[in-house]
């Protein structure tokens, strides 16, 4: 959800920032801009559409020379997509240009103000209030200027600032909305997300929420509240540039199918240690854990179906109720959460806005919380009571796949981890899963090894306009990310349902040539599934269903269309099963012609409400 890039120093500031731009694009966008501050004032340019189309407006960044500049791609909320609209803007005196992430909530209250003292407006966003708010308190000392008007801003953002008489200076500021500072050898950065200065430094600094930071192309200085000057400790990025990179793969998400295998070893191998499950970062007390009354897990989207997922698992390893709960409506629906609830809040880029507001309410309400996310310094992460990274490495594509497998392979530890001190699973059982665990990422290889089966039952389908998944337990959990990962990036419309409830109601929109896509990996259920599967066949739908190699037999007969996975742990087969689907989806939407790493209307990370 939009991209900040900024960058003072001797080079040419245009080409960087038109670099860092592109590599940014991944977030969802529909417009950008630039504007470079220098010795001629700001200059200006933005455009709606493509980077490209800015980047022919200037030139490929020679025609706007200059040192300091910020760039923006927005993801419109307020206001629709259009030149005016789009980012940066100028403040009504010409002095302060900013670039915004996030939704100023007030924003409406301070346009009539600053209306009032005879402020126009050329744009319908809250960002062009902000800027104005910072004008309107601007009297030669900026970095007050910034701080008196983040006073009064209401909501999440991030800002990027530039003000004319500082034509070196860029500043910073964050609530809620992620912001990088990078230190390099020709000048200093900042960043929505590190991926857009990779290319120019490993050592960056995070900014906390209400920290301004002001940066030059000598130093960077970090203010809190009071503007009383701090020192903050600088982190070094440990991934590669390539990992951010197609490298050589059509689109990132396809390569990020294939990186599967790896991510869940690292996120698996140095956690389990002479066959015991060992969270370095967790410390459960046994009575603490013994006087659980609930565990809710909450997230979005994806996040939300790991949560289904381990709902099942961990209510089954630990014998404690699991709600799994939808981030955007957990703390809306009076939750009953105390100091015997274990709230475990799942988030990719650990600044989702919904799943942060169901984090903070949780605390206040005397729950502990333990987050799964991937990015180190995210405000998820550095507000829970505990945190266990996935170490996926950066994912690129909206479309989440790694980062999927990643956080289930994280819950299996923690149910592994919980049982094992509540005594709760035999030793048997323990061994069994912790085999399976480490056996996982051979068999995701193996899937992967036969990815051509699935591209052409792909090409097959292709064409459906309806699609309906089915399953049961597991399955039915399953189901809900492979009815998400199909809609988002092949604008088929699809839906999943637990098998069992199709007879009351959802069974009539079955006719001829109907796509039953059947999840029948759960063996305890498969007799169950297969019954359904005949309900929907007898109406006429074609069926494909997956299965473990050793269900293929009792599906063979009822089935148009079978893909296998291989047996494992009941546990652990969603991290099987849900290979094929991804790739499923993929293959879909390439043969539809649909943008796949950047599906329309959708972003990578959603910090507004």
């Amino acid at each position: 959800m939009c991209g900040i890039v900024g960058y003072t120093g001797s080079q040419e500031a245009a080409p960087i920032m038109l670099d860092g731009l592109r590599r940014l694009e991944y977030r969802g966008y529909d417009s950008a801009g630039i504007v470079i501050s220098g010795d001629g004032g700001l200059r200006l340019c933005k455009a709606k559409g493509y980077v490209e189309n800015l980047s022919n407006l200037i030139g490929g960044g020679a025609l706007m020379k200059g040192g300091t500049g910020i760039g923006h791609t927005r993801w419109a909320t307020h206001g629709k997509p259009s030149d005016e609209n789009a980012h940066p803007h100028i403040s009504y005196g010409g002095k302060i240009a900013i670039v915004h992430n996030g939704i100023i909530e007030n924003y409406a209250k301070l346009r009539d103000m600053l209306i009032a003292k005879g402020v126009q407006f050329k744009s319908e966003t809250d960002t062009e209030v902000a800027c104005n708010l910072i004008q309107y308190f601007y009297d030669g000392d900026i970095l007050k200027a910034v701080s008196e008007a983040a006073l009064r801003l209401e909501g999440s953002y991030a800002l990027g600032i530039v003000c004319e008489d500082f034509p070196d200076t860029l500043l910073a500021v964050r609530k809620e909305s992620p912001l990088v500072l990078g230190v390099g050898k020709d000048g200093n950065f900042l960043a929505s997300d590190v991926a857009a200065i990779l290319q120019h430094t490993r050592d960056v600094y995070y900014l906390d929420d209400d920290e301004i930071a002001v940066v030059t192309p000598r130093s960077i200085k970090f203010y809190a509240a009071g503007l009383v000057e701090t020192e903050k400790e600088l982190s070094r990025v440990d991934w590669d540039i390539s990992a951010a990179e197609k490298g050589g793969y059509e689109h990132f998400m396809f390569k990020e199918i294939m990186e599967q295998p790896e991510a869940v070893r690292k996120t698996l191998s140095p956690r389990i240690k002479d066959g015991r499950v060992l969270l370095d970062d967790v410390r459960f007390d046994p009575d603490y854990l013994k006087s659980l009354s609930r565990i809710y897990i909450v997230g979005c989207g994806s996040a939300y179906h790991v949560g289904v997922v381990a709902k099942y698992n961990l209510e089954k390893l630990l014998r404690i109720p699991v709600e799994a709960c939808l981030a955007s409506e957990f703390r809306y629906a009076s939750p009953l959460v105390g100091d015997k609830t274990l709230v475990i809040c799942i988030s990719q880029s650990g600044m989702t806005a919904d799943t942060i507001a169901a984090m903070r309410e949780s605390k206040r309400l005397g729950a502990r919380v333990l987050s799964i996310v991937n990015v180190v310094g995210s405000v998820i992460a550095n507000e829970s009571d505990d945190v266990i990274y996935t170490w996926a490495g950066p994912e690129i594509a909206v479309a989440t796949t790694k980062a999927y497998s990643t956080q289930l392979a994280v819950t299996y530890l923690i149910g592994l981890y919980m049982a094992d001190i509540l005594g709760t699973i035999t030793k048997d059982e323990y061994d069994a899963l912790v085999r399976g665990l480490l056996e996982l990422p051979s068999k995701l290889e193996k899937i992967l090894s036969s990815k051509e089966q699935v591209q052409y039952l792909a090409s097959i389908y292709f064409n459906k306009e309806n699609i309906f998944f089915i399953g049961r337990n597991i399955d039915y959990a399953l189901t809900l990310e492979s009815s998400l990962k199909l809609k988002e990036i092949s604008y088929i419309h699809s839906d999943a349902y637990a098998a069992g409830e199709l007879k009351h109601g959802t069974i009539s929109l079955i006719e001829d040539g109907t796509l039953v896509i059947a999840m029948a990996s759960y063996t305890q259920l498969i007799d169950k599934t297969v019954s359904n599967i005949v309900e929907v066949k007898s109406r006429g739908a074609e069926i494909l269903t997956l299965t473990t190699e050793s269900g293929v037999a009792s599906v063979a007969h009822t089935s148009d269309n079978i893909i296998t996975i291989p047996d494992t742990h009941e546990v652990l087969l969603p991290s099987l099963a849900v290979v094929p689907m991804q790739l499923f989806s993929y293959y879909v939407a390439l043969m539809r012609g649909c943008s796949i790493d950047k599906p329309r209307n959708l972003a990578k990370s959603v910090t507004v409400e």
